[in-house]
């Protein structure tokens, strides 16, 4: 079988003709070249309005356009560029041709290519598996990014998860604002820092009559968050949910239990202390045999780390509850037992939580429909993504292999899909 009739069978090129297909050297390497001429009597199309037109010229050299490997052989498209004399430009412009764009040296169905295994591998992995660079990795999946972020739909977006994550060190974050709805889960929108202004920007870029139509949003008790949502989103029930009262109670209780142990090893007591971490933070089912011993022998103690322990499992009954009426009831109770615990780290947490009440029983309200652990599941992926490449020097970079691998963006069609 001819390649010419493979490549018309997988993709046929409209008012074109694959003409002439010889194996030959480029850049000391075998590839397969395939000249490509335009149909008699076709009329090149203006690549700025889309018109056919007369042509003005053709190009002396060939342009050379880089097509899917076939048998570990590179695949170029030759071709010499026309321009076309536009009537309704009123200018000469080079045409348009159906397998590449502007100045892209790549064809777009090779693009795709790439950018799905980009999805799969790191860029760097993709390049050498390929036998292309890192640049054109990167030049394919941005291409497709871009193509995705202008052809997305941001209609009926009614919930939304917003949170911070950490991309590189000095404290420097990336602000991601997630879709949680039950129909659609996607990043929707990335960028640098975590200020009311970098925030401010998603709603900006939403506008008005979308960001009204939001009826939940989930966040953690970052400050500038809480202001910004008050004042854009009022309308939204603000949700801030059982993972991050949960993730600030086993920090008081590990601070709780490292100052005590420290305290004990100084003073010369017996280091009962000692290995006792998880059995303290973990929920009793997760508790393997040793742990489930050692926390039985330490609950014989009056330890400060004990009765914090004790304090946080009593609050798990909190999250039992149906009514946001009852509920506010036990987080009062609650907040007073800790506060006249003397425990200071408990004391502090126990102060957010009368702070910021209102907005923790919006869990209820929300009929526990919608959590954060979505978020931080996003987050995950967020942290996987950027280390699968051991992280990204410029935030362009981590930009497009965010939205890449977690905007659930369309991709251009072919009439025939590659593997």
């Amino acid at each position: 079988m001819l390649i010419k009739t493979l490549l018309n069978y997988c993709y046929k090129l409209k008012s074109f003709v694959y003409k002439k297909v010889q194996i030959k050297n480029y850049h000391k390497e075998k590839c397969i070249e395939v000249k490509v001429v335009p149909r008699k009597k076709s009329k090149p199309i203006c690549s700025n309005c889309e018109t056919p037109g007369p042509i003005y010229d053709t190009s002396s050299k060939k342009r050379r356009f880089e097509f899917l490997p076939i048998w570990g052989l590179k695949v170029y498209f030759l071709y010499k560029m026309r321009r076309v004399d536009c009537s309704v430009c009123n200018k000469v412009i080079t045409e348009k041709v159906p397998w590449a764009s502007g100045k892209n040296t790549l064809t777009e169905v090779h693009m795709v290519f790439l950018a799905r295994w980009s999805k799969l591998l790191s860029w760097q992995e993709v390049a050498k598996q390929f036998r292309t660079s890192w640049e054109k990795v990167f030049m394919s999946t941005k291409y497709i990014v871009e193509w995705g972020l202008n052809k997305r739909s941001m209609d009926n977006i009614t919930s939304i998860g917003v949170d911070e994550v950490q991309w590189h060190c000095g404290h420097k974050y990336l602000t991601l604002v997630y879709q949680i709805d039950s129909h659609a889960k996607r990043l929707l929108w990335i960028a640098k820092d975590r200020t009311e202004k970098t925030f401010n920007g998603f709603f900006d870029n939403l506008g008005e009559i979308k960001s009204k139509a939001i009826k939940f949003i989930c966040s953690d008790m970052w400050r500038p968050y809480l202001n910004v949502i008050k004042e854009r989103v009022s309308q939204a029930v603000h949700i801030l949910d059982r993972f991050h009262i949960v993730s600030m109670l086993n920090k008081a209780i590990d601070e709780v239990r490292a100052g005590e142990y420290k305290q004990m090893t100084e003073n010369g007591y017996e280091p009962i202390l000692r290995k006792s971490r998880w059995c303290l933070l973990k929920r009793k089912e997760n508790l393997t045999e040793k742990q489930e011993a050692k926390l039985k022998d330490l609950l014989k103690y009056n330890l400060k780390s004990v009765r914090a322990y004790l304090l946080k499992e009593d609050f798990q009954g909190f999250w039992e509850y149906i009514s946001p009426a009852w509920a506010g009831k036990f987080i009062k109770r609650w907040c007073t037992r800790v506060m006249r615990s003397k425990i200071e780290p408990l004391k502090k947490v126990a102060k957010s939580i009368r702070k910021h009440q209102d907005l923790i029983l919006n869990w209820f309200r929300a009929k526990k429909a919608f959590s954060s652990g979505i978020v931080e599941g996003f987050n995950t992926k967020v942290k996987l993504t950027i280390r699968k490449s051991y992280g990204f020097r410029t935030f362009k970079a981590t930009e497009i292999a965010l939205y890449h691998a977690l905007g659930d963006l369309p991709e251009p069609e072919f009439a025939h899909e590659f593997y």
